[in-house]
């Protein structure tokens, strides 16, 4: 038994070494705990179920960095390339198709220089594909790790490239990737009226589902525009239930770069829509929150800097921010509480002074309403404020599993 644990402790060491060498905005920044094995695999892993469906046809690619394949965490275009795909387009979504561009900056059409393959943009000129942009190509794969959230800006890079290729005849290939808050349907269902690029559809803050199941929602609900009907094809994950834990080994985007700060995001994203930091301009984005403002009730400090990558002009730069350190949370108690956590935005709004200026118009399109502001600065308490999501979030969770591709 101790040979065997010899063994594979040495493994895991060569591999932890190998992560090391990765660029450091391609890799999830691993907190100290436990090993964690991650068991679920991927879709894109599983080239034997659809590389010779692609052999033979012009293939376009949504991706990012995230889009990878096996234990190396190779590049699933460089991959496909390899294996003889012919990849005639890719597509980039908000940071671009290799992940580097901050928060909310425009990403221009390139070409990739790697493989010298044109790659257009979603997150620029337009979000969604043009007929131009489609034209030539048989089928585009999605590859895309997703974080279970209404605001997390792939989820509508998704409808937009489903409602494209339905309007052009263009099949779309998912491979599926686990949601690492998969458990989590949660939070006020969005109000149309609010609709935007952060929340385009009838869904809670947290989802729980993955691309696969959320886009056979997307068609069987009637959510694309004029109620048409994208042709798909998922490859499933293997292994893969929602209550699985997953860590998935590349950060999805720049300032979601530990399991921890992915786990916090769908409650923590809030503060975006307020004048609270949370945490952009450091090391530990959606792990922290504070103000310069608030030095009199907390002692926790950070300075928010600019990060070339992650936040070139964070709120409050070069200030010191006074609030909440949640590095130290449990992760499994995360995990397990199944909700989008909405204390602290109720706490640090009755510690803030200013009250007039904690809420700025972004707020509303994140949450998806007008009503949790509103909530908020009457005083309702966390038990109000959730009963004021139903019957709308029952009908969603019964809605949802209709689409499941996972137990």
């Amino acid at each position: 038994m101790k040979k065997y644990l010899f063994i594979f402790l040495l493994l895991y060491t060569a591999l932890d070494a190998a992560n090391a060498q990765q660029p450091a905005h391609r890799k999830l920044r691993r907190l100290p705990g436990p090993l964690r094995v991650t068991v679920p695999l991927p879709g894109a892993d599983q080239t034997q179920l659809y590389v010779d469906y692609l052999k033979g046809k012009n293939i376009g690619m949504v991706l990012n960095q995230t889009s990878v394949i096996g234990p190396n965490h190779t590049s699933s275009l460089d991959s496909l390339v390899k294996l003889g795909v012919h990849i005639a387009k890719i597509f980039g979504p908000e940071h671009g198709f290799r992940g580097t561009a901050s928060n909310g900056a425009t990403v221009n059409d390139t070409v990739d220089p790697k493989t010298g393959i044109p790659a257009i943009s979603l997150y620029g000129k337009h979000y969604k594909p043009t007929p131009e942009d489609l034209k030539g190509l048989d089928l585009v794969i999605f590859d895309i790790q997703d974080v279970g959230t209404r605001f997390y800006t792939y989820l509508s890079t998704l409808h937009y490239v489903m409602e494209a290729c339905a309007e052009n005849h263009v099949e779309l290939m998912i491979l599926d990737r686990p949601n690492p808050n998969g458990n989590v349907v949660d939070g006020p269902v969005l109000d149309t009226a609010f609709r935007s690029f952060v929340g385009m559809d009838q869904i809670p803050i947290a989802h729980g589902m993955t691309f696969g199941e959320y886009a056979q929602m997307l068609n069987g609900e009637g959510w694309l525009k004029n109620h048409a009907r994208c042709k798909l094809k998922i490859i499933k994950v293997a292994n893969y239930m929602h209550s699985s834990a997953y860590e998935p080994p590349i950060a999805p985007s720049p300032n979601l770069n530990t399991y921890k700060s992915i786990l916090l995001y769908p409650g923590l994203c809030l503060f975006e829509g307020t004048t609270i930091s949370p945490g952009r301009g450091t090391m530990c984005p959606f792990q922290v929150l504070g103000h310069p403002l608030l030095k009199d009730k907390y002692s926790f400090s950070f300075t928010p800097v600019s990060i070339p990558g992650m936040s070139e002009d964070p709120p409050h730069k070069g200030q010191v921010c006074y609030g909440v350190d949640m590095r130290n949370n449990d992760i499994d108690s995360i995990r397990k509480s199944g909700k989008v956590d909405i204390l602290w935005l109720i706490k640090l709004y009755n510690d803030f002074p200013d009250k007039q200026h904690f809420f700025n118009s972004y707020f509303t399109k994140l949450a998806g309403n007008d009503q949790l502001r509103k909530q908020i600065e009457e005083g309702k308490s966390e038990a109000e404020i959730r009963r004021s999501w139903e019957p709308a979030l029952s009908r969603f969770k019964n809605t949802r599993q209709k689409y499941l591709l996972y137990r």
